[in-house]
This record gives C-alpha cells, sequence and structure tokens, in this order.
C-alpha cells in the first residue's frame, strides 16, 4: 500500500523530511519503513499541493493519551525524497470531483484530503498510486 501525507512542508526542495506525531486517518497508521509517500504540502499552510514522492525511512506509532476518551492515531515519519513533482496537484484540481461514488482515484484524493482540511497521514489506493505517479 502507498501512502499521501498533507502537513506543512517549509522546504519542498528538501532531500529529506521529519513529520512529527501526524494524524493519521484511512489506514495511515500502517505507514512503516520502506513504504512509498506522497507528499502534499498544505495550502492551509501556504503550500501547493503535491511537491513530492519518498520513502519512508523511519516510522514510531505515537502512544495513545490515557486522559483523552477519544484520539485520532498519530504517527512520526521521516521521509527520504525520491522525486520531485512536474505538474500541479492540489486543492483547485481536484476539487470538482465530488461524487464521492465515482471510483476516480482524483475523487479519492479530494474526499480524504480536502473534504476535512486537517493535516494527515492516509493510505492511498493502487489506482490513486498509479495517478499520483503521473506527476513526476
Amino acid at each position: 500500500m502507498a501512502y499521501a501525507i498533507k502537513a506543512e512542508i517549509k522546504d519542498p526542495q528538501a532531500e529529506t523530511f521529519n513529520f512529527a506525531a501526524q494524524k493519521t486517518m484511512y489506514g495511515g497508521k500502517h505507514i512503516a519503513e520502506g513504504d512509498v509517500v506522497f507528499l502534499f504540502a498544505s495550502e492551509n499552510e501556504g503550500g501547493q499541493g503535491l511537491v513530492a514522492r519518498g520513502v519512508v525511512t523511519s516510522s514510531q506509532s505515537i502512544p495513545k493519551r490515557a486522559d483523552l476518551e477519544r484520539q485520532t492515531p498519530r504517527v512520526s515519519i521521516a521521509v527520504r525524497r525520491t522525486a520531485r513533482v512536474t505538474k500541479r496537484l492540489g486543492r483547485d484540481e481536484l476539487k470538482r470531483f465530488k461524487d464521492w461514488k465515482d471510483g476516480r482515484p482524483e475523487t479519492e484524493l479530494n474526499f480524504k484530503f480536502y473534504r476535512q482540511a486537517t493535516n494527515k497521514i492516509v493510505g492511498i489506493s493502487d489506482a490513486a498510486a498509479a495517478f499520483l505517479e503521473g506527476f513526476f
């Protein structure tokens, strides 16, 4: 399985990235060393969407807090960049894909990243990963 992360990325040209205690959804908590991850610079943080593809070099689950009844699993990961994006893909390009049942990879990405605007790590389908490969 491939993954994608939407987070604040201050330097999209960096060779390595560290993401501490990131929220996970849609299977994102299973991300592990060696997994492929697509990096989206969060538009909420001044980013422009898809910026890079990388490989997870380390992954560590954050223990749940005993004082909270409901909490989203969190993971810290380190990523080594393997490719830079060559075409733009962000909220503006994905927002028109709103038929949640159409099976399109664009719709999957819009649903997982932009229906709820929080930054997060998500698991993505093989079809979505193949679609994203076309941007490198």
